[in-house]
């Protein structure tokens, strides 16, 4: 039974080997794998049958079964008989040498498989493989790739043939004519020499160790000599390859005196064979073997040839190649492992022939030579040892070269020469020289291309070289004397900046291998080598560079890490010293980035360690030293502004911890006459030094300057700064710049105990004279220097009683240079800069004039304010630093004129300059004015002291100044402008008598309404107006009103209507509260409202409005609601404004909704037209008074003052809009409202959408926001209830959404609502029954019911309606009589007959088949079971069960995942006697479950998992619950596969009787119209097979089985057909 039963599988499988699908066609092969794996002797006949049978089938898919009986074969060759391996031979054999047309892939699997079964049976193999191998008559070609591919997979069982086969094969050789067989019997020459070498060099483990070399010679050299002579000539280049491959083995098996004379003809022959190849790997590899068989017999003709050889190779290296080609570098390597033999038997000869190449100036040359060098240094150092000193001379010319890639092959020889210690020979130091060199290259150097178009690698010969100064300094330890100290010279030089990071590097590492050496070793003699730079140079050039750390790849942290080990070198007392404070400057490196470093606070860092190093030193020669080095370092950093600028930092701060005056007059002197005058940073470096050296000597500071200005460099005919004539008059005002600056670093930077005594005599002295220059980086330099003496004498102890006599005249020039300064564009800080002087001298005495005063206020205004807006200025968040920066100079400025008067009268003056930029008509000049009367004031309030009783008397006039701009169209202009009124406020609190910390709570209200000023909606703006206009009334003095109120109206007028608007705002508030006036004015302002707001663009007058409609209202309520109602739909702005002042008063609201609620309900709420035909749909169109009365509604709701009312009012409010939502869904507007609604253009545009429904649900809305339902409101919103209530397919969910929250927040409410909401089941409109089910319907799903006792009442309402002719109502019952199981589980019990009742008969609601009803009572069953008696489930249990099955398989996802979610409820509320009656529903449900987990919908899929997971316990079997666990739980994805092998493990172990039913259930999916179902089916099928015992096989119709896994193979999809072989190959455990 077994062979017939493994053919037929076998031949159902290969008969779906030309599926067209690749992915199919290997599951095929898979499949006869696995069976191959079970049964490998059946499986094997079976495929050579079917071939031998299907002799037509193509090519492609013989080859495909011979590659499976291949693997078949691969792993179980030892289990083979010895009658099917004779089989498969045959077999093989015949589709190897069926055809003489070459196909590659089908004959190279034949012979593949003999090969595989030659591994065991070697001799049957060669027995057949011979008998198509006969002598005189050429071989298929196959057979001779068979022979050779033996050969290599079986050596040792394939020598001892080798004889025979090549005296067989010799006389081939000449009959073979055809290229390509020729090529076959190369590779086989070259397999068979390979196989012949490894054998003999394994003698040992050889079955004949008698087999000797001389065994093969003849036949070899007979095969040479037709490879070398005839075949070598060939055209065909494949062949002559071929060949070439197969002479280099064959030689070593040639007899040395054959070799001897044959290598004068064979390698001239080779080597010309390089300019016909392009591929020249084999030619390389094979010529590389020819050479050691040479050598290895001590061969001389190599001498002859070695010239020859040379160049070829030479040449070889030296062409281009492309580094991308694994195949051309492997042929480099091989022509390198030439020159590595040739190197061991001639190296003189070898070197002479490189050397002078080095000379050559061809780029090609010189690299392929350099790289040749490398190589032999590395690979035959015993013979190049004593080479070096030749070699190292030779490399002079190299190192000359400019080209990057010469230079990179250099610094790769020298890395080889450092390993072999070449450079410790004399001349190694030019080769470090050269590395040091390479690694100072710009880092932003661009590679070019070379001249023949290569690109450079990816790796710079910077970094190559950076990488090779490392690796030699710390990992070859001979080189350690060769680079210490030599390493240091190349510090200070400045061509060798770049390389300064990686020269640390290396120095700190040979340096600390010389610490732990000794201190000997460490020292250095610096006596001894006159080119090593001082412990002084090397102290500046370190510390210098460290300014700047991050750049050349964190050089500062290199370089300080340098010193840090190098202190004993500098000066002995510094170890300790450094020990602490190196580690903090390096800590601070690691925790910034280049972005976030603040280099002004780094350097700082670097002056303090520099101070706190000279303090330690504390030598004066040293320090002097050190000041001179530095000095003398200058020049070098004239490329580098920002270094140099440090520089001149740290020579000031070594001057000032000098002792000796000469020294730091001498060095002071030197830098005067040296400086660079005309650099910009220079100067101000050359400031800083004079500066930081002030400190320690003041007296010798100035005096320097002094004697530079009174030397010959100045004439004193023209002032203290006139020069001699070759100098032009630009470098005469650089020269003045930088003293200058330097007068002015000197103030700052000196003690302030001795500033005073010497501003007057010694430092403006040299200042005033300048005044009248008009360069303007002088005037920079002036004003900044007077900036910097001015700070220093106000920071003085005694500048208060300093009488400074030229302040008046400082302070005009500064006028003059503020005027100066071009009005439309802000470039230069001279303006910052000169009001920053002027608001120090203003605090020195004595007192400015008030002309001058009031001069300074209006220049500096106008120099600001007048400027043109920054971008995007309003918020601040885009403005330029220097903007900002002079706006605060500004702020500094009036603050301090304004401490010299702090009265009343001081305060208006200054606002009294602001006043006509803050009514400006441009907005960023009221902005500035603004920001700046609110600077004032604030100062003003936090320096008031009150000493006695006084009026505020312009209170009023400031108020009615600042309070209108509260409503500015500048956002930044409205929150300066409320604290501007808060500060006043409080200044009148504080003339009262109130202490300054006193909080008013009236005042405090402004700032809780500057929220309401940030967003520009009108509304809310004049809203927070009137609010702060109430603020001001309460707090304004009753004198103050008039002043007040006269103030705002001519702000009427102001050029920005907002604040036009909200004066009208803040008079009426101010009215209001002070009087009945606008009650006056009423009957005036009702005979022309509509005129007024037709006619006028004023928003201000819409308040005045408001308030005479709710006068009139208040008299003729139904009158002027009719009148509203009349205005034409949509209801504009200043409409709907009118409907919510009707709000105003509970009693007036009252009455409104109540006529509005009539009006809604009066009227049908729509009306259907047919638009064409009359068969077509009927439209329905909205009705007009109703739809008028809802926006009305929504007006009045909105209004927050009708929330009274709205609370009395909330049942019948709530279910007239509920109701009209309902019946307004899907209701259009009539035609002549649609066009309106597009043609609208008016300025009072419509305020919201006009749509029915939406009017509807915004009315709901409002109806709930006013009732103190805003947690409903919410609810409903993140639901997304709103928007669904709108719609007519998600109207149900919104109801539900918002009943489900009505019960959870508004639920005292519902008893009212639901009793109003009972009599709508009588309605005649069904979409308000429906609406009104669905809230009563939602309303169970909560306890809220149980607890207000309205649970019998909802119940019978609802069980009335289940004879509703609306489908849609009977199916809203059913859900809420489910409902009950989440809001009241406990009453369930109680009611459970009726429930189950309703239920079941829902079930069977309906003659159609997919009924939404039956859906609904599968769903309510589901959530029902669990709570319901045993005894009442029992009744229906099994009608339930079985009327619920068909629709497992439904085409409508909501019935598959109901019922089968349904069918896991009912398997977990199956208990006692159920059991028994429900297990066989249980198996019978079980393959539909397993195979759903594969359905395409996500919803069903997560209902199988539950339902099998109920369903297991049934089942009794802990392995598979334990699986199921494992597998399924919910929100983890399901491997599929591995769950269903492991479901069937354990099926099968425990029931196994279930087989045949199992299996017959899948075969009714296997016509599933679900493709991945489709697929699983089978699947299970499989995995069943896999695990069933064989005993079990009489379960399984077999026949039946393999028939439909037949047809599954023809399905259409790839996916189905590859799990049905997949099947099939598993059915191999029922042979």
């Amino acid at each position: 039974m077994t062979r017939p039963y493994v053919k037929k599988l076998s031949f159902t499988l290969l008969d779906s080997i030309t599926d067209k699908d690749p992915v199919v066609q290997e599951q095929v092969c898979s499949a006869l794998c696995s069976l191959g794996e079970s049964q490998p002797d059946e499986t094997l006949r079976a495929c050579e049958e079917y071939l031998r049978q299907h002799d037509k089938l193509a090519h492609p898919y013989r080859a495909k079964v011979l590659r499976a009986m291949e693997t078949v074969l691969s792993s179980h060759i030892h289990e083979l008989d010895k009658d099917t391996a004779g089989i498969v031979i045959l077999l093989a054999s015949s589709e190897m040498t069926r055809t003489k047309e070459l196909d590659c892939d089908w004959q190279q699997a034949a012979s593949s498989v003999l090969v595989a079964v030659g591994k065991r049976f070697i001799n049957q193999v060669m027995e057949e493989v011979l008998s198509r191998f006969q002598p005189g008559i050429l071989p298929h070609s196959s057979v001779m790739h068979t022979l050779a591919s033996l050969s290599v997979s079986n050596a040792f069982g394939m020598v001892p043939f080798l004889p025979s086969i090549m005296s067989t094969m010799l006389p081939m050789l000449g009959m073979a004519k055809q290229d390509a067989l020729r090529v076959v019997f190369c590779c086989a020459l070259q397999h068979f020499s390979e196989s012949t070498l490894e054998y003999l060099a394994n003698l040992d483990q050889a079955p004949d160790p008698t087999v000797r070399k001389d065994t093969f010679a003849a036949d070899i050299f007979g095969a040479y000599d037709v490879l070398f002579h005839h075949w070598l000539q060939s055209r065909d280049a494949k062949l002559r390859l071929a060949v070439v491959a197969a002479l280099g083995p064959m030689c070593h098996l040639l007899p040395s005196e054959k070799l001897e004379g044959q290598l004068p003809k064979l390698l001239p022959v080779l080597l010309g064979l390089y300019k016909k190849h392009a591929e020249t790997f084999q030619i390389s590899k094979s010529l590389g073997q020819i050479l050691e068989a040479a050598v290895s017999v001590g061969s001389r003709t190599l001498e002859v040839q070695l010239d020859a050889l040379l160049v070829a190779l030479h040449a070889q290296i030296c062409v281009p190649v492309e580094s991308s080609s694994p195949l051309v570098m492997s042929s480099q390597k091989e022509v390198l492992r030439c020159f590595t033999v040739l190197a061991c038997c001639s190296p003189d000869r070898l070197l002479a022939f490189l050397l002078p190449r080095l000379d050559t100036n061809n780029e090609r040359l010189r690299v392929g030579t350099l790289q040749i060098l490398r190589h032999i240094i590395n690979s035959a150092a015993a013979q190049m040892e004593v080479k070096k000193p030749f070699i190292l001379s030779s490399m002079r010319l190299p190192l000359l070269d400019t080209n990057n890639k010469v230079k990179r092959a250099v610094v790769q020889v020298i890395s080889a020469m450092a390993h072999h210690g070449y450079l410790e020979q004399p001349g190694g130091e030019v080769m470090v020289d050269f590395i040091v060199q390479q690694c100072a290259l710009p880092p932003e150097e661009p590679e070019k291309p070379g001249p023949d178009g290569e690109e450079l690698a990816a790796d710079s010969v910077r970094a190559v070289s950076i990488r090779t100064l490392y690796l030699v300094s710390t990992t070859v330890d001979r080189m350690n004397s060769v680079l210490w100290p030599y390493l240091l010279e190349f510090l200070t030089p400045v061509r060798f900046t770049a390389a300064l990071t990686p020269l640390c590097r290396s120095l700190v590492h040979l340096a600390l291998k010389r610490q732990e050496a000794g201190a000997d070793d460490f020292l250095v003699q610096y006596n001894s080598n006159a080119n090593l730079p001082s412990p002084f140079a090397m102290t500046t050039r370190l510390l210098v560079v460290s300014s700047n750390p991050y750049l050349g790849d964190g050089r500062g942290a290199a370089s300080l890490r340098l010193l840090k080990v190098m202190h004993r070198n500098i000066h002995p007392l510094l170890g300790q010293r450094w020990e602490t404070t190196m580690p903090v400057l390096l800590e601070y490196l690691d925790e910034h980035t280049e972005e976030t470093l603040s280099l002004k606070e780094w350097e700082e860092k670097l002056l303090v360690f520099l101070r706190d190093t000279l303090a330690v030193v504390s030598d004066n020669t040293w320090i002097c030293q050190l000041s001179q080095e530095m000095c003398k370092q200058l020049p070098s950093y004239n490329g580098t502004p920002q270094e140099k600028n440090f520089l001149y930092k740290c020579i000031g701060t070594t001057l000032g911890a000098a002792s000796s005056k000469e020294v730091v007059r001498k060095y002071l002197q030197e830098l005067l006459e040296t400086a660079r005058y005309q650099e910009e940073a220079e100067q101000e470096g050359l400031a800083c030094c004079f500066g930081i050296c002030a400190i320690a000597h003041l007296e010798d500071t100035l005096a320097q300057l002094e004697d530079f200005v009174r030397s010959d460099v100045f004439r004193k005919s023209v002032g203290i700064f006139s020069i001699f004539k070759d100098r032009s008059e630009h470098e005469v005002e650089r020269m003045k710049s930088a003293l200058i600056l330097c007068y002015g670093h000197v103030a700052a930077q000196a003690p302030r105990e001795l500033v005073l005594a010497k501003v007057e005599s010694d430092i403006l002295r040299s200042m005033f004279q300048c005044f009248n220059t008009k360069d303007p980086a002088l005037k920079l330099c002036l004003v900044q220097s007077l900036c910097m003496v001015c700070q220093a004498m106000c920071s003085s102890a005694q500048a208060s009683s300093f009488q400074f006599s030229r302040k008046a005249e400082l302070v005009t020039q500064m006028m003059e240079f503020i005027r100066a300064e071009p009005p439309d564009c802000l470039r230069t800080p001279i303006r910052k800069k000169a009001m920053l002087a002027c608001t120090y001298l203003v605090n020195l005495e004595p007192v400015l004039e008030e002309q001058l005063q009031a001069d300074v206020i209006h220049s500096c205004l106008h120099s600001v304010m007048a400027l043109p807006p920054e971008p995007e200025g309003e918020d601040g968040s885009c403005q330029e630093p220097l903007y900002l920066d002079t706006v605060c100079a500004l702020e500094d400025l009036l603050t301090s004129l304004l401490r010299r008067n702090m009265t009343p009268q001081g305060l208006q003056v200054m606002v009294e300059h602001l006043s006509p930029w803050i009514k400006s008509p441009r907005g960023h000049e009221r902005a500035r004015a603004l920001g700046l009367g609110a600077c004032l004031l604030q100062f003003f309030l936090e320096h008031l002291h009150v000493s006695t009783l006084v009026p505020f008397h312009n209170l009023g006039l400031l108020v009615g100044l600042f309070a209108p701009r509260c409503a500015d169209t500048w956002a930044t202009t409205r929150q300066e402008a409320v604290g501007c009124v808060h500060s006043l406020l409080y200044l009148q609190l504080g003339y009262e008598g109130f202490s300054r910390d006193h909080r008013d709570d009236v005042a405090e209200r402004l700032l809780t309404l500057k929220d309401g000023l940030v967003h520009p909606d009108p509304t809310i703006l004049f809203h927070t107006c009137h609010s702060i206009a109430q603020v001001i009334a309460k707090r304004l003095p009753s004198d103050q009103l008039i002043s007040l109120l006269l103030t705002m109206f001519e702000s009427l007028g102001d050029p920005d209507k907002n604040c036009s608007r909200a004066s009208t705002v803040m008079i009426n508030c101010l009215l209001k509260e002070r009087g009945n006036v606008l009650l006056e004015k009423v009957p005036e302002i009702v005979s022309v409202l509509r005129a007024k707001l037709r006619d006028t663009q004023e928003e201000h007058v819409l308040p005045a409005a408001q308030h005479s409609v709710y006068l009139l209202a208040s008299q003729h309520c139904e009158a002027v609601v009719s009148s509203l109602l009349g205005s034409p739909l949509p209801f504009d702005s200043h409409t709907c404004a009118l409907w919510r002042a009707l709000a105003v008063e509970p009693s007036l609201t009252t009455q409104v909704l109540g006529l509005l609620l009539e009006k809604m309900s009066r009227d049908v709420p729509f009306k259907e037209s047919r638009a064409f035909l009359l068969g077509s749909t009927a439209d329905r169109v909205a009705t007009l008074l109703p739809l008028a009365a809802t926006c009305a509604l929504y007006e009045v709701l909105s209004a927050p003052s009708s929330g009274t009312v709205v609370l009395e009012l909330y049942p019948q409010l709530f279910v007239a809009l509920l109701l009209r939502v309902s019946c307004t869904v899907g209701v259009q507007l009539p035609r002549s409202l649609q066009g309106k609604e597009r043609r609208s253009t008016s300025p009072a545009r419509p305020a919201r959408n006009l749509d029915p429904c939406s009017s509807a649900v915004d009315a709901l809305q409002a109806l709930l926001l006013r009732g103190g339902s805003q947690d409903v409101l919410r609810c409903v919103e993140l639901k997304g209830g709103w928007e669904l209530l709108r719609t007519s397919a998600g109207h149900e969910d919104g109801v539900a959404q918002l009943a489900s929250s009505m019960a959870k927040y508004a639920g005292p409410r519902l008893p009212l609502v639901m009793k109003a909401l009972a009599c709508t089941h009588s309605s005649v409109y069904e979409i308000q029954r429906v609406t009104s089910t669905a809230f009563l319907a939602e309303l169970l799903s909560s306890n809220v019911v149980n607890d207000l006792m309205l649970l019998e009442p909802l119940l019978d309402n609802l069980t009335t309606r289940l004879k509703d002719s609306s489908a849609s109502v009977r199916r809203l019952v059913l859900r809420g009589l489910a409902n009950i199981a989440s809001g009241s589980p406990d009453k369930v019990r109680a009611h459970g007959p009726q429930l189950m009742t309703a239920m079941v008969s829902g079930l069977d609601d309906g003659d159609e088949p997919h009924s939404l009803v039956a859906l609904e009572a599968m769903v309510g069953l589901a959530r029902l079971l669990d709570l319901v008696e045993p005894w009442d489930l029992r009744l229906v249990l099994l009608h339930t069960t079985i009327r619920i099955r068909p629709f497992f398989d439904s085409e409508k996802v909501e019935f598959r995942t109901a019922s089968i979610r349904l069918f896991g409820h009912l398997n977990k509320a199956c208990h006692g006697d159920c059991e028994d009656v429900f297990l066989e529903q249980v198996v019978g449900g079980l393959v539909p479950l397993l195979l759903h987990l594969r359905d395409p919908q996500a919803s069903v899929a997560s209902a199988c998992k539950f339902a099998l997971c109920m369903c297991v316990p049934h089942l009794e079997c802990a392995e598979l619950a334990a699986a199921f666990h494992k597998y399924l739980q919910e929100g983890r994805s399901v491997h599929f596969g591995e769950f269903l092998n492991s479901t069937c493990k354990h099926l099968m172990h425990h029931f196994p009787d279930l087989l045949g039913r199992l299996v017959s259930t899948n075969l009714f999916y296997f016509k599933s119209s679900w493709d991945d179902v489709r697929a699983a089916a089978p699947m299970f099928t499989g995995f069943l097979v896999l695990h069933a015992e064989p005993e079990q096989k009489p379960q399984v119709d077999l026949e039946q089985l393999i028939a439909a896994l037949q047809l599954l193979l023809k399905d259409p999809v790839p996916g189905v057909r590859e799990k049905a072989a997949e099947t099939l190959g598993r059915l191999v455990k029922f042979a």
